[in-house]
């Protein structure tokens, strides 16, 4: 069996990049669940236009692969104004950021991804800029320093992160509005599923649709992806003719099943299952039982089996639920 793990996982590839500008939705009528966040938007936007204002500054966050990028190039289409976009790991100096901040435009967006992993003395030219659209060079060294501050445009940063915990009161506290993502039901999943469909030209039924919003983790990243694989396996195996069943067979062969858990899902269950009867057994140990990463554990294969209810974390380590050892003990895969 093809152990590909990457089809399933919520962070964006290299692949991604290539096509998901083509598959993002323009306009946030064209843009599918996450409906909360869309009515406040819409508001936001209504009201800055009336005042003829930049939007106040946007936090997105929740786990990878939601559409928060995505949201923030539609902000930017619906007020019709440019996007900037960059990340925190890229400010690795404060001039960095002012070099960014003197070009844009007046009401223009910067979009700063993984913004929790901005440097501290990044985040510190940050404050003035956000409150008061001015920047504060220090020009000099020692006793004859002096701070220049320069004026900026009125402007927006859309800010995202997967890990809103990490970002320091200060910065936090700086955003006018803070949105949390949710994970897609299938109903949503499917009508994004339809939509990328249609750009890519690909003819499904919606059985099939229905198939791999099933098995795609709550994530429309993760939905893209399967829907490619499957575009390319009906390529070479079925006349370019996708239905339900080649759905299920391009899936077996990714080690993707019905539940959207995958090779490494299951190496999981079965350690647990299998090699300490169920739990409770702590992160190190199962570790080093799956030799993975520590992080990779707890960031890529837990929050999604945590939110299907598969595992649950204790003082004493991770436990199968009933349905989770139900799962490992009906499909036991190497």
């Amino acid at each position: 069996m093809l152990k590909d793990k990457k089809v399933t996982l919520p962070q964006e590839i290299e692949e991604d990049g290539l096509i998901d500008s083509s598959l993002r939705p323009q306009a946030i009528k064209q843009y599918f669940g996450q409906e909360s966040i869309k009515s406040n938007i819409e508001i936001l936007i209504k009201a800055a236009k009336l005042r003829k204002e930049a939007l106040e500054h946007i936090l997105l966050y929740g786990p990878p692969g939601l559409g928060k990028t995505t949201l923030a190039h539609i902000i930017g289409n619906e007020i019709k104004v440019n996007v900037r976009v960059t990340s925190g790991p890229a400010l690795e100096r404060p001039g960095d950021l002012a070099s960014i901040l003197s070009n844009l435009g007046d009401k223009d967006i910067l979009f700063i991804d993984e913004i929790h992993r901005i440097p501290k003395t990044v985040e510190e030219t940050l404050y003035p800029a956000m409150e008061d659209h001015a920047l504060d060079v220090i020009i000099g060294k020692g006793p004859s320093a002096r701070i220049l501050r320069l004026d900026l445009p009125q402007f927006t940063i859309i800010g995202a992160t997967t890990r809103i915990g990490l970002l320091s009161s200060p910065i936090r506290d700086r955003f006018g509005v803070t949105l949390r993502m949710e994970y897609y039901t299938n109903d949503e999943l499917a009508q994004i599923l339809t939509q990328s469909a249609n750009k890519l030209t690909i003819k499904a039924p919606i059985e099939a649709i229905i198939e791999i919003a099933k098995r795609a983790r709550s994530t429309p990243r993760i939905a893209n992806r399967i829907l490619k694989r499957v575009r390319d396996y009906a390529q070479v195996h079925n006349n370019n003719v996708i239905n339900q069943e080649i759905v299920i067979k391009c899936c077996e062969l990714l080690g993707v099943d019905s539940f959207g858990l995958n090779n490494l899902d299951y190496l999981y269950f079965n350690a647990i299952f299998n090699k300490f009867d169920g739990g409770p057994v702590g992160i190190e140990t199962l570790s080093a039982a799956l030799s993975e990463d520590i992080g990779t554990l707890e960031e890529v294969v837990e929050p999604f089996l945590i939110q299907q209810g598969l595992i649950k974390k204790s003082p004493r380590g991770r436990i199968l639920t009933k349905l989770g050892s139900e799962i490992a003990q009906k499909e036991n895969r190497p």
